[in-house]
């Protein structure tokens, strides 16, 4: 049952723009980063990359722990925890004159954007269920997909007005915005009746238990290949599009088409996925997307690992195709083994897909030499391994986890 004063249309707003400061903090800093690196006076070309990977780094600490508060204090506490650290993270950002300091704001950041990422999950699950749910979801996702595909355009448009800092004090608007309007019209939803005190002895044995779970460490590390891979291509489509292709003033158009292959990608598993089940689209989805990696690298071979732009587009559209289909069936097998252990569970396993993805994208983007070939490298890396590891955890017979 709904108990929000919120009409719909506002709380889809509301929530759509809260679980986007993730997205927008990556995707909106693409176009910024060649300032970023004259101004900053960042040496080696490839070190930019880290400003969207540490990031990512920052959230592996705030979704561990994110979880657990909000279970203990109520989702709106958890949710302006995050985004109060968030705030603190953007003015260091936005006010660095290093790139050591720039770096600190953005893992600063990231441990920050986990609390509305991670919180407004479960408050939306606390007010909808079943049809209702998914109905709000559905609402939502259409959002959260439209943001990387304007947010290089909303930073490319910052910049042509302003500089980079103003990127960042974009997201302190947005942040400081969302959060005074939650505060306003959203009540709590976790009764104090409802809530679990903290304890730091019963969390590390839940923690450690599910980290015992072969299955949920299967997919969980999956998920965070699947994220590892995707986050290479976007931590250097910039260079990508205008080293590589000369594409700059519309390198936002031509990101925003291989975006839109994500929402394409959620409407065919809507349809497909209540008949063949989340373990066959995955497989499908992961053979799929290792096939068009192949063409792209046999394509690539002749033309010194630079294929022509066509050739990229229409590969990249399909291996972003398919790995739009596995994110949500991913997650979805992994969360379906922690019975009531859902609220840390989920908070572990995006703690794990995202420091696996980390590890992923900065491996592999050391490997970037003025081709599309790391890109190359880590799709098949990815796909492979994420592959064998869907295999392994369907064959597991572990069953539900039970609290300590």
């Amino acid at each position: 049952m709904n108990k929000s004063p919120l009409r719909l249309p506002e709380f889809i707003i509301l929530f759509a723009l809260l679980t986007s400061i993730t997205a927008l903090s990556i995707d909106a800093m693409l176009p910024a980063l060649p300032q970023i690196s004259e101004d900053l006076f960042i040496s080696d070309p490839l070190d930019s990359q880290l400003i969207i990977s540490l990031f990512i780094f920052g959230m592996v600490f705030g979704e561990l722990f994110i979880g657990p508060i909000s279970d203990a204090i109520g989702r709106k506490g958890a949710i302006l925890i995050g985004i109060g650290i968030y705030v603190v993270g953007t003015i260091v950002a936005m006010t660095a004159t290093s790139f050591e300091i720039l770096i600190l704001g953005r893992i600063i950041q990231g441990i920050g954007a986990s609390g509305p990422k991670i919180a407004t999950r479960a408050l939306i699950r606390d007010q909808y269920e079943g049809a209702a749910m998914a109905r709000i979801m559905s609402f939502i996702m259409v959002i959260f997909i439209m943001i990387p595909m304007i947010a290089p355009a909303f930073g490319q448009l910052v910049l042509a007005i302003a500089e980079w800092r103003y990127i960042f004090f974009s997201f302190l608007v947005l942040s400081c915005s969302t959060g005074l309007w939650l505060i306003i019209r959203q009540p709590e939803t976790l009764m104090h009746e409802n809530r679990i005190s903290l304890s730091p002895a019963k969390l590390m044995r839940s923690t450690a238990r599910i980290l015992k779970h072969g299955k949920v460490m299967c997919y969980s590390v999956s998920g965070g290949m699947i994220f590892g891979a995707l986050l290479v291509y976007v931590s250097t489509s910039q260079s990508i599009f205008e080293d590589l292709y000369d594409v700059v003033d519309n390198f936002p158009l031509y990101f925003a088409i291989l975006a839109s292959s994500v929402a394409l990608s959620s409407l065919i598993n809507s349809q497909l996925v209540m008949r063949f089940g989340m373990h066959r689209m995955v497989v499908a989805a992961l053979c799929g997307m290792i096939f068009f990696t192949g063409t792209l690298f046999l394509f690539a071979l002749p033309y010194k690992g630079i294929p022509p732009f066509p050739v990229f587009m229409i590969n990249g559209f399909f291996i972003f195709l398919w790995i739009g289909i596995l994110f949500g069936n991913i997650n979805a097998m992994a969360m379906q083994s922690l019975g009531k252990m859902a609220g840390l569970g989920a908070s572990v396993i995006a703690s794990i897909s995202s420091l696996v993805a980390v590890a992923v994208s900065v491996s592999a983007g050391r490997l970037y030499d003025g081709t599309i070939m790391h890109m190359i490298i880590a799709l098949c890396f990815c796909g492979v391994t994420a592959l064998a590891l869907v295999l392994v955890a369907n064959k597991s017979k572990a069953g539900a986890l039970s609290p300590a």
